[in-house]
């Protein structure tokens, strides 16, 4: 039994993935099938020996939709763990990239067709406003020329918005003749065309029907106001789901594309899914980490932010291990790669953003339960309206007022019964609810988020980047000579530029932000694992931990520095051979407006519950420092997500604020379980 997520293209409303299931459940050697319309995803369980990928699509295909399938997943006898992935494949595996393009250059037609036809819905409104008033007599009638034109002009309008603009609806009305299945555009589609055929028929033999019909009673400017509101309603729709997806896209897109290796005694680059189990791999400064390993030779700090949350660069030196994804910054190594492809835990993490976005909460399960039979039972009313203005109108209005009224009863019940006809309002306030977010440094998943954000009784927060700044800062300067201030971080920052250590960075910053200079040095000298020296004015001075100061045979209150170390704070010493300088403490700052926003959340009565994977101790003193009580450390992406799950479990109603891979896991975990809400809000 093989489980597999595949995009699905085609599908317009919540009744499109009723439909998909319903097919597919129907197919031997299906276990299960869920399919999410808001990700345009479907997660399939199926026999291999019964069924594939390319025979799942053909089944829905003449339905109008399709599964997108990665030529990895064509062999589908393999396993998904035993598959290594190419830059293209593992793009369409993530669903970035080719999806993406895909997405644009949909939003790109839709726009385009919205552009022309919004102008026609327009004038068709003003010939409609004119009628109506010039019949209460607030404005005048029409001239015969007037009307004579614009009796001839609608129809070319209409023609082209239904069967240009309007295919899509048509189609769906095509597919429920052909197959018995409904869905939202199968209500368009019927209105507009009964709408456009009746009053074609009137244009086309007005003179033999004036005396059984009023001719003048068309209905082309209904065809085109209302397919141009619900095609502007899907644009909408359709451009806001981009602009929401673009920051996940961003977190999962860290995936190096190449990698270096040592093949023979030699170096050359190869594609990602080259690398295999055992090779040699070369990381130089600032590139990215392209599969899981053990370093084998040289030392570096690798950035791990991604996967453990923790600011500062963590030293990585013979033995050590490397995960995808991360970042190396200054040094360079070499490492021995131990998972590759689908088994690096970037590739895991993604899986689990997938799982957590394939999920689905029960209430839209019911939600798709009623659309399947909402669209029948709507189409039948419709039916059952107008055969009764035929038949109990007739009598008293006359046959042709009577089959006016219930022409027009019959398309009104399609087009307000279908909920596309809210495709105007509902992206209008989700873009106003989302861009006002976004200007705030908040990304809001979806509608959904909105809605339930009023229920929340739990605040879950990442620490590095939400609660603090996210880089490390220069917090502390305690200044034990009788030089200036300026002048011992000129000395500093004068040893640190030549320096490869993370914090280096932090000094350098400081200094240029004040315009504090540096000097001419000579005589430099990394000291590995302790700090660094040079000589400026003819004096030596000495850059770095306690353990080099120990070494110079300098005394210093070791555990006042430890109780910053503590508090997650990296100590750097200046000294002489002779004395003590100044004593620096670089550390990740709490942003100004989390206190606050902590405090805020209290006085609401909102639980905030802090996950990071930082050191248990820096954690401690952040959660402390902002008025959090429950926090974990030390954890892991998966971790998250299950306390995430653990939290719902116990009845909590959970928004997470988060800002990097890390947290995406748990930012996907959205209504996974019955009368449970979850919220993920990316900063």
């Amino acid at each position: 039994m093989l489980t597999q997520i595949y995009k699905v293209k085609g599908m317009h409303c919540a009744s499109c993935a009723s439909i998909i299931e319903k097919t597919l459940k129907k197919i031997e050697g299906v276990h299960s099938i869920e399919v999410n319309y808001g990700t345009e995803k479907a997660k399939i369980s199926f026999d291999t020996a019964k069924i594939n990928p390319r025979g799942l699509s053909k089944e829905i295909e003449p339905l109008g939709y399709s599964l997108e399938i990665p030529e990895n997943h064509l062999n589908y006898e393999q396993t998904s763990e035993e598959m290594n992935m190419s830059p293209g494949e593992h793009a369409a595996h993530t669903g970035i990239s080719q999806s993406k393009q895909e997405k644009l250059a949909e939003v790109a037609e839709m726009k385009s067709k919205v552009m022309s036809v919004v102008p026609l819905a327009i004038f068709s409104i003003i010939v409609m406003s004119w009628d109506i008033l010039a019949r209460v007599g607030a404005a005048p009638e029409m001239s015969p020329t007037i009307y004579e034109f614009i009796h001839h002009l609608l129809p070319i309008f209409a023609t082209y918005t239904l069967f240009v603009v309007g295919k899509p609806y048509l189609l769906g009305l095509f597919r429920f003749l052909r197959y018995g299945n409904a869905n939202m555009d199968t209500l368009i589609g019927i209105g507009t065309l009964a709408a456009f055929l009746y009053s074609f028929t009137l244009t086309a033999f007005e003179e033999p029907l004036r005396q059984f019909v009023n001719v003048k009673n068309t209905y082309y400017d209904v065809v085109i106001v209302v397919i141009t509101f619900i095609t502007l309603g899907k644009f909408l729709e359709a451009r806001a789901k981009i602009k929401t997806g673009d920051a996940i896209e961003k977190l999962l897109n860290l995936q190096a594309k190449t990698a270096i290796i040592i093949r023979n005694g030699k170096e050359f680059a190869v594609a990602i899914n080259e690398v295999v189990h055992g090779d040699s791999i070369v990381v130089k400064p600032g590139s990215r980490i392209p599969v899981d390993g053990i370093v084998t030779e040289g030392s570096s700090f690798v950035d791990e932010s991604m996967i453990t949350g923790e600011p500062m660069p963590v030293e990585k030196k013979t033995g050590d291990t490397v995960a995808a994804g991360t970042i190396n910054t200054t040094g360079s190594f070499v490492f021995k790669a131990t998972k590759v492809g689908s088994e690096t835990l970037l590739a895991h993490i993604i899986k689990m953003v997938e799982d957590a976005q394939g999920s689905r909460a029960p209430i839209q399960t019911l939600a798709d339960k009623i659309s399947a039979v909402f669209v029948p039972i709507v189409i039948v009313i419709s039916f059952v309206s107008l055969s009764a203005w035929l038949l109990i109108g007739t009598e008293t209005l006359g046959f042709s007022q009577a089959l006016s009224y219930g022409l027009v009863s019959f398309v009104s019940i399609l087009v307000i019964a279908c909920p596309c006809a809210l495709g105007l309002a509902t992206p209008t306030a989700i873009i106003v609810g989302v861009g006002k977010g976004a200007r705030e440094g908040i990304l809001i998943k979806d509608a959904a988020t909105l809605e339930k954000l009023y229920k929340v009784n739990t605040v879950v927060v990442d620490k590095t980047g939400t609660i603090t700044k996210g880089r490390p800062e220069l917090a502390d300067i305690k200044n034990m000579s009788e030089l200036p201030d300026e002048k011992i971080i000129s000395i500093l920052a004068t040893l640190e530029s030549k320096s490869e250590h993370p914090v280096a960075y932090a000094i350098l910053e400081y200094a240029k932000k004040r315009n504090i200079s540096k000097q001419a040095s000579s005589n430099f000298e990394i000291i590995k694992g302790k700090g660094v020296r040079g000589e400026i004015e003819h004096t030596q001075y000495f850059a770095g931990n306690t353990k080099l100061i120990s070494d110079l045979g300098l005394s210093i209150d070791s555990k006042e520095i430890e109780a910053e170390a503590a508090q997650g704070k990296t100590p750097i010493v200046l000294a002489t051979k002779e004395e003590i300088i100044g004593i620096f403490m670089v550390s990740d700052e709490i942003k100004p407006e989390s206190v606050e926003a902590v405090k805020n959340l209290n006085k609401l009565g909102i639980k905030t519950v802090m996950l990071t994977g930082d050191h248990k101790n820096t954690a401690q003193a952040i959660a402390k420092a902002v008025g959090i009580a429950d926090f974990s450390a030390e954890i892991l992406p998966g971790d998250k997500l299950n306390k995430i799950i653990e939290l719902q479990n116990h009845g909590d109603i959970v928004a997470m604020a988060g800002d990097g891979i890390n947290d995406a896991p748990a930012l996907a975990q959205y209504e996974h379980y019955q009368a449970k809400s979850f919220l993920g809000i990316h900063i």
